[in-house]
């Protein structure tokens, strides 16, 4: 659908005839947030605060829809022409809008941006950068990592987790922990087969040396690893000690957690709020491991900017550069969930004040010296159906890891050879 509106969308377009060029000079740029509650309001504050400092821009913010539907509506906003300027798009998606050739090439912006480019942690490089070239501002970083229930680690005897932990000793804790008679689950993993359950296997899979697509870039390049990351979780369906969320956005199982039942999630610093106001006493650990090395994910999000007119376009560039700054990204980064994009706002007091507050706010912020992230390439979409689907079929039983492997590569290889 991308290519076809890459196709048929003309350069410049953008929202009807409107160049958002007013008589008096102001200009007005249209930013598809993606944004509900608190992140909503967060993100008004940083708007209101610029045009008051840039009276000759304005921020529109619309779009109308979530983050977990804004590819759909931006690729329908490409094919008939009528686009915003700047919108919130997954890193898992990049690749494939970066195809339109209405996407913006930032390369430039952050080479003279007023934060250095090697400033920003390798993840929030990496997710917005394709063939070297910069196709998005990041905006949104995060790490998994596993919290744990102390109260319920304490009932079953256990000490709690540490860096250098391993898998083997994840599903022996989950196992430990379970209390199928009072409905309590060791831990519990998104059983939609969606991009929320397929990110928690990557570490897996890249510590014991796979990798997402292969070094020729024709075949996947986990089919011997992925199998083993696969056994984890049949070792914890076969124990069940794990609860399988059968609803998109995992809510169901952070809320088994909240509520008590469940001795570890993996999850990333997002739901610690949640976690908090929920009167949990808990813990934060890293990712387990089979080596002993330190391995998570980062899943970066991104501001991706649309041309729409060099007037328009240059003042989207002009806010996110702005909102990148340390000053705004530790506002955005404490009040609405993120981490620090780079180890300058890392290192500011407003948010060393935050680590001292938070419980476990520093492991995930520690994780970022290791994390990896997913590639920007236009076939993962497809990689990642194939082994969500995969990852659904070994923790429902419904097959074995070495078979459920297989499926996915027929499936993962027959997209990757697909030329794009």
């Amino acid at each position: 659908a991308l290519a076809a509106a890459a196709g048929t969308a003309v350069t410049g377009c953008g929202a009807g005839t409107d160049d958002g060029v007013a008589a008096d000079g102001t200009v007005t740029v249209e930013m598809w947030h993606g944004q509900a509650d608190t992140a909503k309001k967060v993100l008004e504050g940083l708007v209101a605060n610029f045009e008051r400092a840039h009276p000759k821009i304005r921020v529109k913010l619309g779009g109308g829809v979530l983050s977990d539907v804004m590819l759909q509506k931006v690729t329908a906003a490409l094919a008939a022409g009528s686009y915003p300027d700047i919108a919130y798009i997954f890193g898992s998606d990049l690749a494939r809008v970066a195809r339109s050739p209405q996407v913006v090439d930032l390369t430039d912006m952050v080479g003279s941006g007023p934060v250095p480019w090697k400033n920003y942690w390798a993840a929030s490089r990496d997710a917005v950068t394709l063939n070297g070239r910069v196709r998005a501002a990041p905006a949104v970083l995060d790490s998994l990592a596993v919290v744990c229930n102390r109260k319920l680690f304490r009932e079953a005897g256990l000490d709690l987790p540490k860096a250098g932990w391993t898998w083997q000793d994840f599903v022996s804790s989950a196992r430990t922990l379970t209390e199928s008679g009072r409905g309590r689950f060791g831990t519990g993993w998104p059983g939609t087969g969606d991009e929320d359950t397929v990110w928690r296997l990557w570490p897996l899979i890249w510590d014991l040396g796979g990798d997402v697509v292969d070094g020729g870039g024709k075949g996947i390049g986990f089919a011997d690893t992925g199998a083993r990351a696969l056994e984890v979780v049949a070792d914890l369906a076969r124990d069940k000690s794990v609860y399988v969320d059968p609803k998109p956005g995992s809510e169901q199982m952070y809320q088994v957690f909240q509520s008590g039942r469940m001795g570890m999630v993996v999850t990333g610093p997002w739901q610690l709020p949640d976690i908090e106001t929920a009167g949990i006493d808990y813990h934060v650990a890293p990712l387990p491991s089979f080596s002993g090395r330190p391995v998570t994910i980062s899943g970066p999000d991104t501001w991706t900017v649309f041309d729409n007119g060099e007037a328009r376009s240059k003042a989207a560039r002009t806010f996110l550069t702005w909102l990148a700054r340390p000053e705004q990204d530790v506002r955005w980064d404490i009040e609405a969930g993120s981490l620090p994009l780079s180890r300058r706002t890392e290192a500011l007091p407003a948010w060393q004040d935050k680590v001292a507050r938070t419980e476990g706010l520093n492991v995930f912020t520690t994780a970022l010296e290791t994390a990896r992230v997913r590639p920007v390439h236009p076939a993962y979409p497809e990689v990642s159906q194939a082994l969500g689907q995969a990852i659904v079929a070994v923790l429902l039983g419904r097959s074995s890891p070495k078979k459920a492997l297989r499926a996915c590569a027929d499936e993962a290889n027959a997209a990757l050879l697909i030329p794009r």
